[in-house]
């Protein structure tokens, strides 16, 4: 009797790991081919992603939730460094512009010093 009962016990447990697989993978899929396409939305994707990995990783054994966390959490400092880098480019053409902007007025200086007073206004 204990036999059965562990058998079926056994079975429910692998039906459950498959339930979980198929319905996390299909989303995982989803999310990965929404996360290529639309770069505009690739933070807003990722973070979705990173989330589902996470609840993925909770239904799982200890050793397959680390390393889904340990992907999860990569995944998320790759997002962290592209929004940087986003960043980074946002403010050096900022600051390239206010540059050209620099250049000019000091162009406009030296060609009337008379009116220097007046353009420092």
């Amino acid at each position: 009797m204990n036999v059965v009962l562990s058998r079926d016990s056994q079975v429910r447990v692998m039906e459950s790991t498959v339930t979980n697989a198929e319905k996390y993978f299909g989303q995982f899929c989803s999310l990965l081919a929404s996360y290529t396409r639309k770069t505009a939305r690739l933070r807003d994707k990722a973070d979705q992603l990173v989330k589902q990995l996470i609840d993925f990783a909770n239904t799982e054994n200890p050793e397959l939730r680390a390393a889904m966390r340990d992907f999860a959490e990569d995944l998320a400092k790759v997002q962290d460094y592209r929004q940087a880098e986003a960043d980074i480019k946002k403010y050096k053409r900022v600051q390239n512009n206010e540059i050209k902007q620099l250049e000019k007025l000091e162009k406009l200086r030296q060609k009337s010093p008379s009116d220097r007073q007046m353009i420092s206004q």
